[in-house]
């Protein structure tokens, strides 16, 4: 490690982290490190003056689970929520199993992927379709975000001087058809795609469709073309969906055209698989 680290500090709680932190406001959190060190590609790591270490909070650890959604410390790592086994929604475990491999998802934390500071990276766009929610703290205060509107704004901007995503809480609901994507190829980075389908007695009651690249996309007036039709769908219903989305993807500009293809053609898969 590079000599220029003068100070490392390692809070219990969080009365002791935001009063280092109103000590030190140039802090850098830390928590797994990998967004420190993977963009630097050097043997000697160059760290920031001061670390602020969140590992020994205690709360920041935790995982616990009602009937209706599990709360995930923001500390907890992607390999201990890939270890929950069938407790944690589909999507969300293979998001996390696509992550790097066994040796980062053992040090990046969800709370860390959700924040990255440069971008967007993959469990946004699942934890965006599922609806979770954020707990945000200041030293005053915590408040409740959902994860679309945390996400929706660029990652720069999310947080409150200051301000520290402690917990997420993902509710356990049952999809009937769920369907994850990561992108590979050309452009590849950071693209992926979730497709969610809640039916009853063969009646669309529910569908989410996200899309991640530098934003996130999601289009709620093309889903509600088919909230309430019947199952299978009609083949014109099914096209009709097709068309939304292309007229939608068409006024993004921050796409280009082979992502473009890629998605409608993810997207019509899976519409075709509810059709007849």
């Amino acid at each position: 490690m590079a000599d220029q680290l003068n100070l490392a500090l390692f809070p219990s709680s969080y009365t002791e982290l935001f009063s280092s932190w109103n000590r030190y406001p140039q802090a850098v959190l830390y928590a797994g490190g990998t967004a420190l060190t993977r963009e630097q590609g050097k043997l000697t790591i160059e760290l920031p003056p001061v670390l602020l270490s969140l590992d020994r909070i205690e709360e920041l650890n935790r995982i616990s689970r009602t009937e209706r959604f599990i709360e995930i410390g923001a500390m907890v790592k992607l390999s201990q929520i890939i270890e929950l086994g069938k407790i944690v929604p589909a999507v969300l475990r293979e998001c996390l199993e696509n992550i790097a491999g066994p040796p980062l998802r053992n040090m990046a934390t969800i709370g860390g992927n959700i924040c990255f500071p440069e971008r967007r990276l993959d469990s946004s766009a699942v934890l965006s379709a599922l609806e979770a929610q954020f707990e945000l703290r200041t030293a005053q205060s915590s408040r409740w975000i959902s994860a679309p509107r945390f996400l929706s704004a660029p990652s720069k901007n999310t947080l409150a001087p200051q301000e520290l995503l402690t917990r997420i809480r993902i509710p356990l609901e049952n999809w009937d058809y769920s369907k994850y994507k990561k992108f590979e190829g050309h452009s590849s980075r950071g693209r992926v795609a979730v497709f969610l389908v809640k039916t009853q007695k063969d009646v669309l009651n529910d569908i989410k469709i996200v899309y991640k690249t530098s934003l996130i996309l999601r289009d709620r007036d093309s889903e509600s073309i088919l909230v309430g039709k019947h199952l299978p769908l009609g083949q014109k219903i099914a096209a009709d969906f097709i068309t939304h989305w292309k007229d939608f993807l068409s006024g993004v500009h921050d796409i280009d055209e082979l992502s473009r293809h890629e998605l409608l053609n993810f997207i019509e898969i899976n519409v075709n698989n509810l059709s007849e």
